[in-house]
């Protein structure tokens, strides 16, 4: 999607707005001795094949051993614990029991097509997960370019109408819906676009999701992670890519744990740290061979691996 002049105008008026801050929390060349981020599991890293899956409670259990601060459930496995019997009471208590934090969900509702009566239906999907998601002890989840992935939306400012409209939604539920990139999509694939977006959306708690992987498979530069106030930020997915295939050719099943591949993760982490992030770092991966490994060990070491990139910016 290309941007035009105003929308270009107003994407750089968060652009200063935005580097200012980040120089405000930490003055270039300076490096605090404590970074207040937290490390949190995306469940995806342990799922065992696309077609079969740990329960939702195996999972907070190895997030727990392996030491992790929070967790990121998908919305089907929530939904999969509570049809086979189990209560978002019975999920609730166990999270806190481990001593994690329901950092944040994945879900897939349709909240940004152009069809009306799709859309209708798409928020009041987004309003039943956004549910079960504060029945579960979390605030946030992911909101996606779900079914506008393959055709042009058009104008960036209808997208950021529908994304106020979500908040607006979330607001009413105690959720916030995070404005997630997609690097292989046709909206939202871009940093620039991501930050028009929740520029424009006409609301003080816009936050988008960034993610590695889909930063590099959208084209943007890492750099541009510098304009984003770090406050808007409130999960950060992490991972790594190889350096084949290609960026055309790559996908989701490629990425790698952080450090295992050639991202420039001291960058990026030093850039996300200069512009005030302090929320959570959330591994997610889709790795077919470590879902054939010990989840445990995948999740461990998945974890020291994020430390390592995190003590090394």
């Amino acid at each position: 999607m290309q941007l035009n002049r105003r929308e270009l105008l107003a994407a750089g008026g968060l652009v200063a707005a935005a580097s200012t801050l980040g120089e405000t929390a930490e003055p270039a060349g300076t490096k605090t001795s404590h970074w207040p981020i937290r490390y949190c599991l995306n469940t995806s890293t342990i799922r065992r094949s696309d077609r079969e899956d740990l329960p939702l409670v195996e999972k907070i259990d190895i997030a727990a051993q392996a030491g992790y601060d929070g967790i990121e459930p998908w919305i089907r496995e929530i939904e999969t614990h509570v049809s086979g019997g189990g209560t978002t009471a019975d999920l609730a208590r166990r999270i806190a029991d481990a001593g994690l934090s329901v950092e944040s969900a994945i879900g897939f509702s349709q909240w940004i097509v152009d069809d009306d009566q799709q859309r209708r239906a798409a928020l009041e999907q987004a309003k039943r997960e956004m549910e079960l998601v504060r029945a579960i002890g979390g605030t946030r989840i992911a909101a996606p370019p779900s079914g506008a992935t393959r055709e042009p939306l058009g104008e960036l400012q209808k997208a950021a109408e529908r994304y106020g409209t979500l908040l607006e939604i979330g607001e009413s539920v105690g959720v916030v819906p995070q404005l997630e990139l997609w690097g292989f999509s046709t909206t939202l694939s871009r940093l620039g676009e991501l930050a028009y977006v929740a520029a424009e959306c006409g609301r003080h708690d816009a936050c988008v999701l960034p993610d590695v992987y889909h930063i590099y498979k959208g084209g943007s530069d890492f750099a541009g992670l510098a304009v984003l106030n770090g406050r808007a930020i409130h999960v950060f997915h992490m991972n790594d890519y190889p350096a084949n295939p290609s960026r055309a050719e790559i996908g989701d099943a490629h990425r790698v744990y952080p450090g295992d591949g050639v991202a420039p993760l001291s960058e990026i982490l030093k850039t996300l740290r200069t512009s005030g992030f302090a929320g959570a770092l959330s591994l997610e991966l889709f790795n077919r061979d470590y879902w054939r490994q010990d989840p445990l060990e995948v999740a461990r070491t998945g974890l020291a691996k994020m430390r390592a990139a995190a003590t090394a910016a």
